[in-house]
């Protein structure tokens, strides 16, 4: 069956009768990740995530066509283009989050806005009173953010002392010859629940994709001037085991750690309630990671 197939006809498929034709699911999965309202890959496999974009599309353009499909979705599915689809009005201010929100905007990076969606953020350089610090090397002086866009408006979920360098032992004594790993700024699309650690073993987001990273071979703790790698790098979101502030110890050798035990608990129980996650529990999350001086300079007051 296609969504062609519909077109002129009674034809009303509920959901359970979609998930049981691959070829539809499939195609209905193209043109919803082609919209925005559904992540890749389409996989064919109809599940409550596919559910709920489908009914998202039916909300944004006014389709009365409730837990199924018929010929007003399918043709909607087929003839609207991504710049035709009406995008929910968000409600932007000058706090921190809307900042942040904005922030990610210009870059073009992915801002999810559904209930329970959550926006993973570390901002480097950034203390919690969201204040800029001065960002010196072997310091958890960057910041972990969960942000849920709540009825258009962006809302801190919670937030927590982070690095998202590598320590000095790491600097100077890297893992990989080519120099510690220091991810480069931007937005990826390459975190898992799973575990981390051998000695003091806890659950934690590990990579599963590829990310890029500036190799610090000069050991300056700088990003400038150092070499590219892109690559599956183990570059985990996981627990600083209460190291203190100022003193990362060996607890990076450039993952993206949240100081204290506790804290990466709570940021793990809040990303596990995420529905997408709920929906499927190999979900790859999103993390974005921003320059806190960068930021207030774009967005200051």
């Amino acid at each position: 069956m296609k969504l062609q197939d519909f077109l002129g006809k009674e034809e009303k498929w509920g959901f359970e009768a979609i998930a049981k034709d691959e070829e539809l699911t499939r195609q209905i999965q193209i043109l919803l990740i082609g919209l925005g309202l559904l992540e890749p890959p389409a996989d064919a496999k109809f599940g409550p995530v596919t559910a709920a974009a489908i009914k998202k599309f039916q909300e944004l353009k006014k389709i009365d066509e409730p837990d199924y499909i018929g010929a007003f979705t399918a043709k909607e599915l087929i003839e609207t283009k991504p710049d035709e689809l009406p995008k929910p009005a968000l409600k932007l201010g000058n706090d921190i989050a809307s900042k942040i929100v904005k922030y990610m905007l210009a870059q073009n990076y992915q801002v999810f806005t559904g209930a329970k969606e959550y926006n993973i953020v570390y901002v480097e350089g950034i203390d919690g009173d969201w204040n800029l610090n001065s960002d010196t090397p072997n310091a958890f002086n960057d910041r972990r953010i969960v942000i849920e866009v709540v009825n258009g408006t962006p809302k801190i979920v919670d937030h927590w002392q982070a690095t998202t360098e590598p320590g000095r032992y790491y600097t100077l004594n890297p893992m990989n010859p080519g120099g510690a790993a220091r991810i480069k700024f931007g937005q990826y699309k390459a975190w898992a629940v799973g575990l981390h650690g051998n000695a003091e073993r806890h659950e934690a987001l590990v990579q599963v994709a590829p990310i890029t990273v500036h190799r610090d071979f000069n050991k300056d703790y700088q990003r400038t001037g150092d070499k590219l790698d892109t690559g599956l790098f183990y570059v985990n979101q996981h627990w600083g085991y209460d190291a203190p502030s100022n003193d990362i110890k060996n607890a990076s050798a450039g993952c993206l750690v949240g100081r204290m035990r506790q804290g990466h608990r709570e940021f793990m129980s809040i990303i596990k309630q995420d529905r997408r996650y709920v929906a499927n529990n190999d979900y790859v999350f999103y993390t974005t990671v921003i320059p806190g001086d960068d930021l207030l300079k774009k967005f200051p007051g």
